[in-house]
């Protein structure tokens, strides 16, 4: 029973490293963007808030 349990823990810990592994590996496959500014009005409140500060 015992050698079963080791067994059995051995085979999850490897499945869940490899899940672990994928994942990763998709995250850094992952094109990252970034959203254009936004427009002039947006950022004359946001320099003025700037300024105030």
């Amino acid at each position: 029973m015992l050698t079963v349990s080791i067994i059995a823990s051995a085979v999850l810990t490897i499945i869940v490293l490899i899940l672990s592994l994928i994942t990763i590996q998709k995250g850094y496959g992952y094109k990252h963007t970034v959203d254009p500014p936004a427009s002039g009005a947006d950022d004359e409140r946001a320099n003025e808030s700037e300024q105030q500060d």
